[in-house]
C-alpha cells in the first residue's frame, strides 16, 4: 500500500468513528430529552393531586365550621 492509500483509509476510518460518536450523543440526548419530559409530567401530577388533597381538606375543614355553627 502506498502511503498516501494509507492516510485516506485512515481518515475515512475516523471519520466513520466521528459520525458513530455523533450518533451515540444525539441519542443521549433524546433520551435526556425524554427524561426531562416526563420529569416534567410527573411533577405535574404530584402538584395536580396536591392541590386536590388540599381542596378537600379546606372543604372538610369548612364543613366542619358550619356543624359547629349550627351546634352553637
Amino acid at each position: 500500500m502506498t502511503p498516501r492509500l494509507l492516510l485516506i483509509m485512515s481518515l475515512a476510518i475516523l471519520a466513520g468513528c466521528g459520525a458513530d460518536v455523533g450518533g451515540a450523543a444525539a441519542t443521549a440526548a433524546a433520551a435526556k430529552a425524554e427524561e426531562a419530559r416526563q420529569a416534567e409530567q410527573t411533577k405535574q401530577e404530584v402538584l395536580e393531586r396536591y392541590q386536590q388533597q388540599m381542596d378537600a381538606a379546606q372543604q372538610r375543614e369548612q364543613q366542619r365550621l358550619q356543624e359547629a355553627e349550627r351546634g352553637l
